[in-house]
């Protein structure tokens, strides 16, 4: 099943900034299209360096920055209509918690104008975007845009350091030949042959699950009975041992074909492109969470999923054929027999695949297949080994109604899915909990005998295996309860939603009041301090006002270049900084400073000046100075960007960028801190 094994997916393959590194991973230049002899289409093509993501012109509220185009108008000229992109790519982004139009390796935009004096020759505009890719996203940026009219080929746009944005990509600053390394000397770019094998990885890992599935799926009422009953047919009706064992495999392999050429089915049919973003919307996520409950229901025992009967019945007339025909319509039989116990891992392998995309759905299907079919062969050539088998019994529906449950949870985190996507708040982080707790716990209940099913056997004892599964869900079952008062829950924090989608974001019997109280907490933020939910960290998003705290109160003080559009941002605030150590130095050893790169709030008239990197250009927004900011000291525009510093703004080691890994993070944090001790 696709949740079942989902914590094997926790590993990702993507791949971290370099410290210390300026990226530019958009270059836009500009064209001219004559359409008649007063309308012209002004052309801005960007195009997008491999795994980044440019946003469209409209997105929701609280997401990543749109691109906005805006043109310099005079009386000799008028727009006609709006700036019109292409189609793009539309995803139900689980991150953003929205639906979300981005572009991907090119994208072309074009503005219509009319001309109201033929002398106009050049209009000049500029286009503000941001582009993410799948660990980092980084400030605004700002390009001057320039069109000639009496020109058809493209010209260059200036980009926002003042250079020409048609350069040859010999000059780009990722230098991917060169890649910059860490203080460890480790390298920390992924080159294109690092990206292949990240992929080939994905599909192993497909390839893994699947056969893992297809292992669990033989312990199903509809399947394991199947073994000794069509080994013994392929060995009783051979001529010898040998032919039996090569029936048998052949039998295998048909099951092999029949699976993979589903798998295969559902990409011509989708499209290897299309299915992961058919994955990731709200349609799919409500599709599939009905299906699961009615696998569940059906694992349970309220009734059975059969394909048509007749379906059966004119196989099974074609199985008897006899020959390699024969068996191939033995294989089909199987799978249409055992679709109400092998469909719902069908149907999640494929959904797990979908978030692979590609051939993955062909790999799962494969994977599953093999491990359904292995016994068969196997058996075939040892057929002594039958006698070993445990025989069917009572054991196999528990094993099925396990499931059902296991199906029933999975259930909810996709109805979780839709419900961050469109942001209902209708399956909060405490009601998902709940849930959990009710479904784990009446499993744990099943499991010591105290809740009986429609087709279970009598149980006149308890095994020691059913006893210690019961017993591991009933502990996994308390773990969850604190997670209701706030509690992270680490072990499952792939499941449930995040910790700010709560009705108590800051943990039960604790809320955030306008006065900048925390209830429970009679003591007055400093001026320009708020505290950071759900840790209630001290936190200050103006610079001067947190440096002159930290000199007040002795501490050093940590820049935390952010945004808040930057997903790694908050993977390390909910995955790393709840570390009892990392948390106990935010609080306690460091003064820490918020400065969010992609603010859109207006500066105030006297805080307005010229930006160094564009000169002519006026800073308007807190994000643009804070990006500045960082990149002309740092000479890096990406975040998350941490930097601890002393009173003196020097720094007291080496800053670091995304660090997922809460040791190697702590040790940078005790090493700031110390040095700044000394």
């Amino acid at each position: 099943m696709k949740n079942f094994f989902l914590s094997f997916l926790l590993v990702s393959f993507t791949w971290t900034a370099a410290k210390a590194q300026v990226l530019d991973p958009v270059k836009w230049t500009t064209s001219v299209e004559k359409i008649s002899d007063t309308e012209y289409d002004l052309i801005a093509k960007a195009k997008i360096d491999r795994g980044w993501h440019l946003y469209s012109q409209s997105v929701p509220d609280n997401g990543p920055i749109p691109t906005t185009f805006t043109f310099e108008t005079n009386e000799k000229f008028e727009l006609t209509g709006n700036t019109i992109e292409e189609e793009g790519r539309t995803i139900d982004d689980p991150v953003f918690g929205m639906r979300i139009k981005f572009f991907e390796d090119v994208a072309e935009f074009r503005q219509r104008i009319k001309l109201l004096n033929n002398e106009l020759s050049i209009v000049k505009g500029e286009v503000e975007f941001m582009v993410c890719d799948d660990m980092r996203c980084l400030p605004p940026s700002y390009i001057d845009l320039s069109f000639d009219l009496t020109k058809t080929e493209k010209f260059s746009g200036t980009d926002s350091n003042g250079s020409d944005s048609n350069a040859s990509e010999d000059n780009n600053i990722i230098d991917f030949q060169n890649p910059v390394k860490t203080k460890n000397n480790k390298e920390i770019l992924v080159t294109d042959k690092q990206e292949k094998e990240a992929d080939n990885t994905g599909l192993w890992t497909i390839f893994i699950l699947g056969i893992g599935a297809g292992f669990i799926a033989l312990f199903t009422p509809c399947v394991f009975p199947l073994i000794p009953m069509t080994v013994s047919f392929f060995t009783k009706q051979s001529k010898n041992k040998a032919q039996g064992i090569k029936n048998a495999l052949i039998y295998g392999l048909c099951i092999i074909v029949i699976y993979v050429l589903l798998g295969t089915g559902v990409v011509a049919i989708f499209g290897a492109s299309a299915i992961n973003e058919f994955s990731t919307s709200v349609a799919f996520n409500l599709i599939f969470f009905f299906i699961l409950i009615i696998f569940a229901v059906s694992f349970l025992g309220a009734f059975e999923i059969m394909l048509p009967q007749s379906w059966a019945n004119k196989i099974d007339s074609k199985a008897g054929k006899g020959g390699y025909t024969g068996i191939f319509f033995m294989a089909l039989a199987l799978a249409i027999v055992s679709f109400s116990c092998t469909g719902p891992f069908v149907g999640n392998i494929i959904v797990l695949s979908a978030t692979k995309g590609g051939l993955a759905p062909m790999i799962g299907m494969l994977g599953f297949s093999m491990a359904l079919a292995l016994p068969f062969g196997l058996f075939a050539a040892f057929p002594g080994w039958l006698n070993s088998l445990p025989k069917s019994g009572g054991w196999l529906n528990t094993v099925k109604v396990v499931l059902g449950f296991l199906e029933l949870a999975f259930a909810f985190k996709f109805l979780s899915q839709a419900d961050l996507v469109l942001q209902l708040h209708f399956l909060e982080r405490e009601v998902f909990i709940a849930i959990w707790i009710a479904i784990f716990g009446a499993l744990a209940f099943y499991l010591f005998g105290k809740i009986k099913l429609p087709h279970d056997s009598p149980l006149t004892h308890i095994s020691v295996g059913r006893l210690s599964l019961g017993l591991l869900v009933l502990s996994f079952t308390i773990y969850m309860i604190p997670g209701l008062w706030g509690a992270p829950l680490n072990l499952i924090s792939a499941f449930p939603p995040p910790l700010d989608y709560a009705e108590s974001p800051y943990g039960v019997g604790n809320s955030k009041t306008g006065g900048g109280f925390i209830t429970g907490d009679a003591q007055e933020l400093p001026d320009g301090a708020h505290l950071l939910a759900p840790h209630q960290i001290l936190a200050f998003n103006d610079y001067d006002k947190g440096l002159a705290y930290a000199k007040k109160v002795g501490k050093p003080v940590m820049l935390d270049f952010t945004g808040w559009a930057c997903v790694n941002c908050r993977k390390m605030e909910q995955n790393v900084w709840p570390n009892d150590q990392i948390l106990n130095i935010l609080k306690n050893e460091v003064v820490l400073i918020s400065l969010y790169v992609d603010d859109k709030r207006k500066l105030e008239d006297d805080e307005v000046v010229e930006s160094k990197l564009r000169p002519g250009k006026k800073l308007k927004y807190i994000g643009q100075k804070w990006s500045e900011f960082q990149t002309i000291k740092y000479k890096t525009n990406t975040q998350p960007f941490y930097v601890l510093m002393g009173h003196d703004e020097e720094n007291l080691n080496a800053p670091v960028g995304y660090t997922p890994d809460v040791d190697d993070y702590l040790e940078w944090m005790n090493e700031g801190v110390d040095a700044f001790k000394k």
